[in-house]
């Protein structure tokens, strides 16, 4: 990546402690992260199985940039909840040279809470929980694209797939290959072939050996939603 690369995040880089021990220093993900760190491109998407870090891995990046492991904006604090992990004590973040420094943490585990804190609170963008879940999502996630596309930032996304229909999740894919013309940073983390097919994208699989830069038509979501749509009974469902 160049020196002089204007995103706001250009990489992460580890910053281990002999103090490391348990999880989550023993996914390999993590490991590998801490040791070689993590290049981020204009949009990066990680992918792999349930328990090997996508999630740990997203929730540290983001907090490191200044956002809560809860989700919203940088510096909004919905709830005192401590994160899980320590993760974000052992990276830090190279900057590039964007003036921008906004960013927003959207993650599909606390994303009620979320959207109760921003009805409750002062300037609340609508009645979220009026809505289904798919179209209060979408609903927040476009209104806060109006600020990411004037101010720039730094997007980051934890499985945003949750109650989102096929259709959805096109109309969103279509929607990050946007923001990354426009300029905006996105990091995020995924079960879904679909938004894992955004164009341009950088797919990182990750694994309990570690973390591995992968082409969509050769990763392992991929492979079994086509073996899955060929033949169901492969898996059993008959």
């Amino acid at each position: 990546m160049t020196p002089f690369s204007s995103l706001p995040v250009r990489e992460v880089v580890g910053n281990p402690s002999k103090d490391d021990h348990g999880w989550p220093f023993t996914m390999g993900a993590v490991r590998q992260l801490l040791r070689d760190g993590l290049e981020l491109s204009e949009l990066t998407i990680l992918v792999g199985e349930n328990g090997v870090g996508k999630s740990t891995v997203i929730e540290a990046i983001a907090m490191a940039y200044g956002l809560s492991p809860e989700g919203g904006s940088t510096h909004l604090r919905p709830s005192a909840r401590p994160t899980e992990s320590p993760l974000h004590e052992r990276i830090r973040l190279v900057r590039g040279l964007s003036r921008s420094r906004w960013g927003y943490f959207l993650r599909a585990e606390t994303m009620h809470g979320l959207l109760t804190f921003l009805e409750q609170n002062p300037g609340a963008d609508g009645r979220y929980h009026e809505r289904s879940h798919g179209q209060a999502f979408t609903g927040l996630l476009d209104t806060k694209l109006v600020h990411l596309s004037r101010r720039g930032g730094f997007l980051v996304l934890d499985e945003p797939e949750a109650g989102l229909s096929f259709m959805t999740q096109i109309k969103l894919a279509n929607l990050l290959a946007e923001l990354r013309d426009d300029g905006i940073q996105v990091l995020m983390a995924t079960h879904s072939p679909i938004l894992t097919a955004t164009p341009g994208a950088r797919i990182v699989e990750l694994d309990d050996d570690g973390l591995h830069a992968r082409a969509w038509k050769d990763l392992m979501t991929v492979a079994l939603c086509r073996r899955f749509l060929a033949d169901p009974g492969y898996f059993c469902l008959e």
